[in-house]
């Protein structure tokens, strides 16, 4: 390469990720403020892997729904009729107008354009003064389906009708965490909210715990010893890492009413990180998660969720055991922003540059590995002479 010649966001990556895990460094700078380099992860990770649209009991009855965007496609989530949870195209077939917001409860999808209504299956119920259109067939005309399947108590959805499905692609995480139970948690919050920083530093502080001591330390920092703390190696679909907690706090160990998990297992709390964007952390006494969607290099919007494991949701103080929870990851949260928000100034900065991981950090550099599988490294740039 002459000197004339610079790299692309990929093709830093690429190099970024080609040497041992003891020589890696954190990600390059171009990968978390490049547009071109985001919209090649949302055509070709985004567009292309599983998503999580957060729990299934978030919608319990039928007619209940959620909303979300992949890769910039408005989606429909809700359990039909039969009770069966559906995705679909959230755009109307007549002139393109989006047609549900938010989340609620339905009894049919109904356009605020010209009201043209769709039955929770999605084919159209009715059309207002289309009949004297000789060419229009109410038979025709169906919202486009998407795929949507449940795992483990979570929503998963993709646009792509090739991937393999999820209890294919993650039969690893049932192995390790299958004692758990994960599918008979109950959600008891879900919030969204809009950070400033790229999608992949927040998803980078959630795959390592180095930062716990410092970052969080007037909240959950003296529950952990780094000195204990594991990260083996990952799985092409996931990485993980768990830490054995003290007993500074009761939430994360076990229910004395628990007794299905032994040793150990009664106090260890793991940390999941499903690619490309669905994090979750659990333990003996809760969950929560959160699930990434970029908007622009330099803006994530966040859904955020989680609630107790089902003996402390039995427990006559559950709601005191809950308050005590929210409380508690609400604290949380609020640091982290402050140190994701920092880490993206930082990156955006002149003098930044990205240094060596620690040991700790091996989930980062294996989501890198992930990443690069999905982003060819494009043709050299030319750079002016």
């Amino acid at each position: 390469m002459t000197r004339h010649e610079t790299l692309t966001p990929a093709q830093e990556l690429h190099a970024n990720v080609s040497v041992p895990f003891g020589a890696a460094r954190a990600m390059p700078k171009s990968v978390y403020t490049s547009p071109e380099f985001l919209a090649q992860e949302m055509s070709q990770i985004f567009a292309a892997d599983w998503l999580c649209a957060g729990r299934a009991d978030a919608l319990p009855n039928p007619g209940d729904y959620l909303t979300m965007q992949i890769a910039g496609e408005p989606i429909i989530v809700l359990r039909d009729r039969d009770g069966v949870l559906r995705a679909m195209s959230n755009v109307c077939r007549h002139r393109m107008s989006t047609l549900l917001e938010g989340r609620g409860n339905a009894r049919a999808i109904v356009c605020p354009y010209h009201a043209w209504t769709y039955n929770l299956d999605g084919t159209l119920r009715g059309a207002p003064a289309m009949a004297l259109n000789e060419g229009f067939c109410k038979s025709d005309v169906r919202l486009p389906q998407v795929r949507c399947e449940e795992w483990l108590g979570w929503i998963m959805v993709t646009l792509n009708q090739a991937a393999p499905a999820p209890a294919e692609r993650l039969q690893r995480v049932e192995a390790l965490v299958g004692k758990f139970h994960m599918e008979n948690y109950i959600e008891a919050f879900r919030e969204e909210f809009r950070w400033a920083t790229n999608w992949k530093v927040l998803a980078e502080n959630f795959m390592e715990s180095y930062h716990l001591p410092v970052c969080h330390a007037d909240t959950i920092g003296h529950t952990v010893d780094l000195l204990k703390m594991t990260c083996p190696e990952g799985d092409p679909a996931f990485n993980y890492h768990f830490i054995i907690k003290n007993d500074a706090l009761d939430l994360t160990l076990a229910h004395p009413s628990n007794t299905t998990l032994e040793g150990d297992d009664r106090r260890t709390t793991w940390l999941i990180s499903i690619y490309p964007s669905l994090l979750i952390t659990l333990s003996p006494g809760y969950f929560w998660y959160l699930c990434l969607t970029p908007d622009g290099p330099g803006h994530v919007n966040v859904l955020f969720g989680g609630g107790l494991a089902p003996e402390f949701g039995a427990d006559p103080k559950a709601e005191e055991h809950f308050a005590r929870l929210k409380l508690l990851l609400d604290e949380v949260n609020v640091e982290d922003k402050g140190c994701v928000e920092k880490v993206y100034r930082g990156i955006c900065s002149q003098m930044g540059a990205p240094g060596h991981l620690s040991h700790l950090e091996r989930p980062n550099f294996e989501f890198a590995q992930y990443i690069a599988s999905r982003i060819a490294p494009d043709p050299v740039a030319q750079a002016a002479p």
